[in-house]
């Protein structure tokens, strides 16, 4: 076992779990709910961000019973580290964007440096609007002053992990949010 995968498998062990599978079902149905009641009749487009935001975007996109298109657009920070470095541009939408309702799906807000630059590159597009749709909504202090349109969970300011959050590339897998240990 390499040393990485050591340290993940014993921070798991160790870890708080903060939130439980039910309690992220339930947000994840409130926030369908509130999509298909704000763009069922408006042909969005869902824009994952990836990797965080496929956990989040597939469990959302199935309770989502309307037309749509689904693309991805990727703006990294991290690249397996605990904390950010410079911002770089991995994937954009194949997708045309101009004129078009968007929703940008995350796992998580945390400064709001990479969600604020998901909106500035969406917006030099001219689409129709841009909403951003995050999971976990973690109450700490932004590096930028933003917040999500529409948000399943609020978090303690604390290392997650789970429901597509990852402890350095690892357990974004799980089903429930995790913290890891103080």
């Amino acid at each position: 076992m390499s040393p990485l995968l050591a340290e993940a498998v014993a921070v798991r062990k160790s870890a708080d779990q903060l939130f439980s599978q039910a309690v992220v079902t339930e947000a994840i149905k409130r926030l369908a709910a509130e999509v298909s009641s704000r763009f069922g009749d408006t042909n969005p487009l869902v824009l994952m961000v990836p990797r965080g935001g496929c956990y989040v975007a597939a469990k959302l996109m199935e309770l989502l019973d309307f037309p749509l298109e689904f693309d991805l657009l990727q703006l990294t920070r991290y690249q397996n580290q605990t904390s950010g470095g410079e911002l770089e541009v991995r994937a954009t939408p194949a997708t045309k964007l101009q004129g078009r309702h968007l929703i940008i799906v995350d796992d998580i807000l945390d400064q709001g440096i990479t969600l604020q630059a998901l909106i500035d590159f969406c917006a030099l597009r001219n689409p129709a609007s841009v909403s951003s749709l995050v999971l976990v909504d973690k109450q700490c202090q932004r590096a930028v002053d933003i917040e999500a349109d529409l948000v399943g969970i609020r978090a303690p300011d604390r290392y997650l992990f789970g429901c597509g959050m990852d402890y350095k590339g690892y357990w974004r897998n799980l089903p429930a949010i995790y913290a890891v240990a103080e």
